[in-house]
């Protein structure tokens, strides 16, 4: 179903008062390549007035918040090493849509709906803008749509949210506001001379030439629970949370579907962990950079294909407790004995990269009636096999996974697996 979407043409939307005309160096994470690049995500709620005053309040509430996070209305140098505070602003869209939200789900079901419409275009090229977030403000009558577009060199999720939780209490006339961000992107030393790396250059390497089926798979919070005792019953006093069963359930399951065949090959599971509570001294509680670490866990097909899911789950746990080494190793510059970057992104059908968005904030963020609906997470690569933990919308409890990490043809079975194990 088309949304029948009319847009503005866009505009700057600039903090309300004044702000440092400074340069800021980013951290080292931050700088990091391969997060040189933007997470796109749809935000589904209840209105906050008649129609039109979404745009009118979450442009003011924006335009607040903009002043403690002046970084953000600035523009990111050439090399992408620094954030030049310029105060040019956000990039912003109001636009209404032709249909209720009722009429539509929702967009529960992102499954039947083209939704790239719900996103901000990127300025006209003539315009010479290139911001670090976009917004679209798309009015439904019944509600509104947030589309955004936001650059992952200047914040990670946590962060993210943080900012975008600023905007809600702006727009609740919450002020000042709750938590006061710190831009602290010195916890780290600066960024030498990448290591030499077994991984080959971007333009060496091969594209793949599968492409990646989107699926949404709905798992229950008694589904869950009734998981993680049967983990427990197996593993006296040991604890698993949502996360680990899902990714043990779910990488277990995709390595079934995409190696039907005899083959044996090596599949790695690689997830992001969060790295504040490791940083000595602590992180300021404001913070809102990109601190995280990547785990990598390995496998062979066959081991996957036949291990208990309570051995999955212990592999995973083992995977998430070498963190606070390797975290540091990293921070010395140690890469270890083949000198490969641990956050560099391998492409390759093998691996699965898997992201928790559930407890970053997003699905607390208030306007002024209540949290979002859902959050609808969009597809960032076509060549990168990709999975989210979300939650489900409300108001019912438990996880939604978006998936964009297998072929066409071996989607069906990827999803007859799933079904198979939430039906047992």
């Amino acid at each position: 179903m088309e949304f029948g979407v009319t847009k503005t043409d866009g505009k700057l939307v600039a903090p309300s008062g004044p702000t440092p005309s400074i340069t800021l160096d980013l951290s080292r994470i931050d700088q990091l390549p391969v997060i040189r690049r933007t997470a796109r995500t749809l935000h589904v709620f209840e209105p906050i007035g008649p129609h039109g005053a979404a745009w009118s309040i979450i442009r003011e509430a924006l335009s607040k918040a903009l002043v403690p996070y002046y970084p953000l209305a600035g523009r990111l140098s050439s090399d992408g090493s620094t954030i030049d505070c310029t105060g040019d602003g956000v990039w912003f869209v109001e636009a209404s849509a032709a249909c209720s939200l009722h009429s539509v789900g929702y967009l529960k079901d992102v499954t039947l709906t083209p939704l790239d419409e719900l996103l901000p275009s990127h300025p006209p090229e003539n315009q010479g803008l290139d911001p670090l977030v976009l917004m679209q403000i798309t009015e439904f009558g019944d509600g509104f749509v947030m589309g955004l577009v936001f650059s992952h060199t200047i914040c990670d999720g946590i962060g993210a949210a943080q900012f975008l939780n600023a905007v809600g209490e702006y727009a609740r006339g919450i002020d000042p506001l709750t938590v006061e961000p710190s831009w602290h992107r010195n916890f780290t030393p600066p960024p030498q001379p990448p290591p030499p790396t077994t991984v080959p250059p971007p333009n060496e390497a091969v594209l793949p030439d599968y492409h990646l089926e989107q699926a949404s798979i709905d798992i229950s919070l008694d589904h869950i629970n009734l998981l993680k005792q049967k983990f427990m019953k197996e593993s006296p006093k040991k604890h698993c949370s949502t996360f680990e069963i899902v990714a043990a359930i779910l990488w277990q399951n995709r390595t079934k579907a995409v190696n039907s065949g005899s083959e044996n090959k090596t599949m790695k599971l690689v997830f992001a962990a969060n790295c504040r509570p490791l940083v000595t001294p602590p992180l300021p509680k404001g913070f809102y950079g990109n601190c995280f670490f990547p785990v990598t866990i390995t496998a062979s097909s066959e081991t996957l294909a036949k291990a208990p899911i309570v051995e999955m789950v212990r592999m995973i746990q083992a995977g998430k407790a070498n963190v606070p080494e390797y975290f540091s190793k990293w921070i010395r510059e140690d890469y270890g004995p083949n000198n490969e970057d641990p956050y560099a992104a391998s492409l390759g059908y093998e691996t699965l990269y898997l992201t928790e968005w559930g407890w970053l904030g997003l699905n607390e963020v208030d306007y002024g009636n209540g949290p979002p609906v859902h959050v609808v997470p969009m597809q960032g690569s076509a060549v990168l096999p990709v999975a989210i933990v979300g939650r489900l919308p409300r108001p019912s409890k438990g996880v939604r996974l978006m998936t964009w990490c297998v072929d066409k043809h071996q989607l069906e079975p990827f999803l007859h697996s799933f079904t198979t194990i939430l039906n047992h």
